[in-house]
């Protein structure tokens, strides 16, 4: 499942292209200003921006989605403001269509993206962009130093965002050749050194949240 974000002044084409994404698996959010986009941000894997807003520039916002999140953007622009789709893509944008413009072609622009990121073996989670296939790992742009065994625990919690991982099955997860020689300290140790480099606020974990009595979760998107 996708979560996808539009952010669309223009309700009548919001719902259209709202619509023409419905796939019945994927979460799609609407908003119509940048006030409401920002709350709206986290989680997300991708984000169709108009450049005309209700209350500003998308190009404005632009670079605040860059900076919370690790989502591609295809921006929106009218046709003949080419200065638009220059000062998007210098700003961080990934791909660009012009109005009048066919949900087809958008339809096809979006899965382009998102396949584009599973090429990559890459996972886009908030602020994070996390490549295990090349084991680079940014938080909002900034590199991230991770041991292998953390690298594995991010990667099983990541894969199960949204659901309770229990410490038996992280355990056998991460520690795939010995977990039965592992003491289970040894995950709330890793779990807490993970949060140390992922947190803003380790004692207060917005990303990896323990569910006392069960196991962990990610809920970081």
């Amino acid at each position: 499942m996708h979560r996808i974000l539009i952010v669309e002044d223009d309700r009548a084409l919001c719902r259209g292209v709202a619509l023409a994404l419905q796939n019945g698996e994927d979460e799609l959010r609407t908003c119509h200003s940048m006030a409401a986009a920002r709350g709206l941000l986290e989680g997300v894997d991708l984000v169709i921006l108009d450049v005309n807003l209700e209350d500003g520039s998308g190009l404005e916002l632009l670079p605040e989605i860059k900076r919370a999140s690790a989502a591609p953007v295809i921006l929106l622009t009218a046709n003949d403001l080419e200065t638009d789709v220059v000062t998007g893509l210098e700003l961080g944008a990934d791909d660009y269509i012009t109005k009048p413009f066919s949900l087809m072609i958008l339809r096809a622009r979006v899965n382009a993206q998102l396949r584009r990121q599973a090429r990559c073996g890459s996972v886009a989670a908030g602020p994070f962009l996390l490549d295990f296939d090349s084991m680079v790992f940014t938080k909002a742009g900034v590199p991230l130093e991770l041991s292998r065994t953390e690298q594995r625990l991010l990667r099983v919690l990541v894969e199960a965002r949204g659901r309770t991982v229990g410490r038996s099955a992280l355990l056998e997860r991460v520690w795939p050749d010995g977990a039965a020689c592992v003491e289970e300290n040894a995950l709330s140790v890793t779990v807490r050194r993970l949060r140390a480099k992922l947190e803003d606020d380790p004692s207060q974990p917005r990303y990896i949240k323990t569910v006392y009595g069960l196991g962990y979760v990610w809920a970081g998107g």
